[in-house]
């Protein structure tokens, strides 16, 4: 299944990672991809504080740029948001555990360009553009690669 969203605002954006949240569970990842101030990090971090607010509580969520990797504590389970840009090698994501997290937690990766042949088999694949750069306007893209993304159609 693929389809294609114009988000107008940052809000907008933020109301579909709303709706993208409720239906999130252990195993699926989100590989985010697009060009620096996309909004791939605005989109990651509604997703986290969504899950969080439903369990009662509220947490800064930043950028995992120099981290690498974040991991949240929600009722759904544990939520990686990673940030891929600074990986200097493949080896890294074995180190940072990540290969197991796709199995275990949601995951929420950034630059999955860097992933290499690592790319969980089961994903969708969301990919920001911004048709003009003077504008909030953000053009996302779904694809799915493997089953169960059937909630996809309620979004």
């Amino acid at each position: 299944m693929n389809y294609t969203k114009t988000l107008k605002t940052a809000e907008d954006a933020a109301v579909l990672a709303v709706a993208f949240s409720t239906h999130l569970k252990a195993g699926d990842s989100l590989l985010l991809s697009g060009p620096v101030g996309a909004g791939k990090t605005h989109f990651a971090r509604s997703i986290i504080q969504a899950m969080m607010a439903r369990d009662g509580e509220v947490e800064d969520v930043p950028s995992p740029t120099f981290t690498l990797v974040q991991v949240y504590d929600t009722s759904v389970g544990e939520v990686w948001h990673t940030d891929l840009y600074r990986l200097t090698h493949i080896d890294e994501l074995t180190e940072l555990g990540l290969d197991d997290a796709f199995d275990t937690a949601i995951t929420l990766v950034e630059w999955p360009d860097r992933l290499g042949a690592a790319r969980p088999k089961r994903h969708l694949h969301l990919s920001f553009s911004m048709p003009d750069i003077e504008s909030d306007i953000r053009v996302l893209e779904v694809n799915t690669a493997g089953t169960g993304w059937d909630w996809l159609d309620d979004v």
